[in-house]
């Protein structure tokens, strides 16, 4: 018998049910607060707020082209939440100066972009549970608007830090500048690889992905940025076949939800030439739960995980390696695939990943 099945009904007993039951109301409260800041973020409504005085719900929605009556009610939510202020004998509203870096503009700070993955969750949480009791996932093409809201979250670090701080890292941006041959695997809607070749037009660079609706989006903006150095190949990185071709590969938080994610490596790790470079950048977490209980986004994490990143490896009979699969298992991957000198580093400014740097 542990010691609070034997206090059950006792005083300490009833203090820790009431804190449990209170911590559960504040969850209730947050995530419902998270799917508001979600909807604000897409209908564009922080921005909107951040360019106005305090104003009325008829001011704001007339502002943001939007409906007053929506508007108003999205309003009390987060007003009752603490983040827009309210003055009841206006009627006037304001977005608390405090929370407004990181709630607008397209930078890394924008945290009100990245809780629309909360929205994604709760749109596949229901298919998620069945998988629960049948086994298997769901494939990418079940998670509506997925493409368009990874691309915007990554967009941003890449805008801000990629070429000047990440590249750097790979140690090879003076062989990018007189010209090398570079590989994205797993490269999403491609913004990555096409700012690589916007950055380094003597290098040819090629985008791997198994999506077709991604590689059409990177297709797109490397036409509208007049680059003919890139290029987009509809391809499953656990059937990439290339022999000692490339210099340089690079993957932005792609391999852990891979459906092979050991075969994905091995073949990377084939591609390169001898000296080549792997520049791989996954989540920053341990591969010990325990260790991870003091993460502050952890839960996040691991949610994301169940109801994606691990789910969707499981839809191919995967692995189901998962999001949190951690740094000391990633670099015993790198090395059981054949990487020699891998190197784990961190940025300050990118406190969600960790960089590992490895070479053939």
């Amino acid at each position: 018998m542990t010691t609070y099945q034997a206090e059950k009904g006792s005083e300490p007993a009833a203090a820790l049910e009431a804190a449990a039951a209170e911590r559960l109301m504040g969850i209730l409260n947050d995530g419902s607060a998270a799917v508001l800041i979600s909807i604000g973020h897409q209908a564009g409504l922080f921005n909107v707020l951040a360019g106005l005085p305090p104003a009325t719900s008829l001011q704001i929605a007339d502002a943001a082209g939007l409906n007053e009556r929506y508007v108003r009610e999205w309003l009390g939510g987060l007003v009752t939440a603490g983040i827009i202020g309210y003055e009841p004998a206006s009627e006037a509203y304001v977005l608390q100066p405090a929370y407004v870096p990181s709630m607008t503009g397209t930078g890394v700070d924008n945290l009100a972009r990245t809780l629309t993955f909360v929205t994604l969750m709760g749109e596949v949480a229901g298919k998620v549970a069945a998988r629960f009791r049948t086994g298997g996932g769901l494939h990418y093409g079940e998670y509506p608007g997925f493409v368009q809201i990874q691309a915007a979250d990554s967009a941003a670090v890449h805008d801000y830090s990629l070429v000047d701080v990440i590249l750097p890292l790979s140690g090879r941006v003076a062989d990018l500048r007189s010209g090398i041959r570079v590989a994205d695997v797993g490269c999403g809607a491609g913004h990555a690889v096409n700012l690589m070749a916007q950055a380094f037009p003597a290098s040819t660079f090629v985008g791997y992905d198994f999506l077709a609706e991604a590689l059409e989006a990177g297709r797109d903006e490397a036409l509208r940025l007049g680059l003919s150095n890139v290029r987009f190949e509809l391809c499953d990185a656990a059937a990439l076949d290339l022999r000692e071709e490339l210099d340089l590969v690079t993957v932005f938080d792609a391999v852990h939800d891979q459906a092979h994610p050991a075969a994905v490596l091995r073949n990377i790790r084939r591609a390169l030439k001898h000296g080549g470079t792997f520049l791989m950048v996954d989540i920053k977490a341990s591969s010990a739960l325990e260790d991870n209980v003091d993460l502050p986004w952890a839960a996040f994490l691991y949610a994301i995980s169940t109801t994606h990143c691990m789910s969707v490896s499981l839809a191919q009979d995967g692995d189901g390696l998962g999001t949190v699969w951690g740094v000391q298992r990633a670099e015993a991957m790198l090395r059981d695939a054949g990487f020699r000198d891998v190197e784990v580093l961190d940025l300050a400014e990118d406190p969600f990943n960790a960089y590992f740097v490895a070479s053939v």
